[in-house]
């Protein structure tokens, strides 16, 4: 099973919609694919149009200490896809965690090893550096760093890295940033190519790569986030959904 958390400190940068259409096609390609809705907004959770109320959800999974649920009694069913869903309460989380010698950061990594069946797990996660951020990259093999082509889209990195290098020296030293990924790519801007090049060079410093595959901006995203769905389900011939596919390929060596 390859676990992938889909990691950016910054907000609005596109992990949601990376982390629901990479799931989505992995499970259209016959893999056995797992979503983990790790951000308290519940943006995947909407997109996957999972329920939240009277059902098992992730805070239950990790911070329900009194009546444990296991992660599997939380996956649901939906019409894209297997999620457990977020819920609003996550943002508590920080508090809810209780003081276990460090134990708490393995709350995820513990309940995923539960799980015998699934070929990918990708888990959306929170802009913060909290102890949730912590359990998903603790449970992961790779990281996946989205980056929107502008001046803003690189702050954060140095914090993310940190992170990240901390996890690998006392939690998960196999955990590798699998590389960055281009968000609203608009190739024939000056700027998006500026940003490309300074984010070649900051790609060597973390020692990973850009991908080659940049995802390309389009109404497209807004019209199947108002259809509750992703760009793949709601329009494969869509720039950005070709563009996510394509991405997949890359991902998988395909």
């Amino acid at each position: 099973m390859k676990i992938y958390c889909i990691a950016n400190k910054k907000g609005g940068i596109g992990k949601t919609s990376t982390a629901t259409n990479l799931a989505s096609i992995l499970a259209d390609r016959g893999y056995k694919t797992l979503l983990i809705d790790a951000d308290p907004q519940c943006n995947s959770t909407d997109t996957y149009r999972a329920k939240v109320k009277d059902t098992p959800t992730l805070f239950d999974v990790l911070l329900d200490y009194d009546e444990p649920t296991s992660i599997t009694e939380a996956i649901q069913h939906t019409e894209i896809g297997d999620i457990v869903a977020s819920d609003p309460l996550l943002n508590e989380a920080e508090t809810k965690f209780r003081n276990e010698s460090g134990e708490e950061y393995f709350r995820l990594k513990d309940s995923l090893e539960q799980l015998k069946s699934y070929d990918y797990v990708v888990i959306d996660t929170a802009p913060a550096d909290n102890k949730l951020l912590k359990n998903c990259l603790i449970a992961a093999d790779e990281v996946i760093i989205p980056i929107t082509a502008d001046r803003y889209g690189i702050q954060g990195l140095s914090e993310l890295n940190h992170t990240i290098n901390t996890i690998r020296k006392r939690n998960n030293p196999s955990l590798k940033i699998a590389g960055l990924l281009m968000i609203k790519y608009k190739e024939r801007l000056k700027l998006a190519q500026e940003v490309l090049e300074g984010l070649t060079a900051v790609s060597e410093q973390l020692g990973t790569k850009v991908f080659k595959t940049k995802i390309r901006e389009s109404t497209g995203t807004q019209q199947a986030q108002a259809q509750r769905t992703t760009v793949v389900k709601y329009d494969k011939k869509n720039n950005t959904a070709i563009d996510y596919m394509s991405f997949a390929d890359e991902l998988l060596g395909e």
